[in-house]
């Protein structure tokens, strides 16, 4: 099931949220770039304050977090909701901590992220392993490492 999320209209568009609701115990796959996909996460100390922000909504219950790789000038997570928060709700949050937290670190002001983000609920047949693969090995098709355990930015419950 797609959640509205669609691949034609760019990221925040009202097309990208048309349809779009959240399921609770539903998993799914969230992309969200920096805005004007600035190079934001090449900062190490950025790209931890992100990795921080999400283990944040893990350890308030929101969600589970079964994967994501923080990329220079975006993320993916692999998310499983465990609230009756929406999607939109846990981004809008995550957003808006992690550009508090960047924007002080990097001494710089004003929106960090692209407005609005593109989701796709996992259906029940598919192999979340596959898209945990797909995700954590973002670096490696990029060429920014040669193997995938050297890109320091990435995290799977299955490893």
């Amino acid at each position: 099931m797609d959640t509205g999320g669609t691949q034609s209209g760019p990221l925040g568009t009202r097309r990208t949220r048309r349809g779009r609701r959240s399921v609770r115990y539903a998993a799914y796959h969230v992309i969200t770039s920096s805005l004007n996909r600035e190079p934001v996460f090449n900062d190490f100390a950025a790209a931890r304050i992100l990795i921080r922000t999400l283990r944040r909504e893990q350890d308030a219950g929101h969600v589970m977090s079964l994967a994501f790789v923080v990329m220079p000038d975006h993320m993916h997570w692999l998310v499983q909701l465990k609230s009756d928060r929406t999607l939109s709700d846990i981004m809008d949050t995550m957003k808006s901590r992690s550009a508090r937290q960047i924007n002080r670190h990097l001494r710089r002001r004003g929106p960090l992220w692209q407005r609005g983000f593109w989701d796709r609920a996992v259906r029940q047949d598919e192999d979340l392993l596959a898209i945990a693969r797909y995700i954590v090995a973002n670096p490696l098709r990029a060429g920014l490492v040669k193997l995938p355990g050297g890109y320091p930015h990435w995290d799977s419950i299955w490893v």
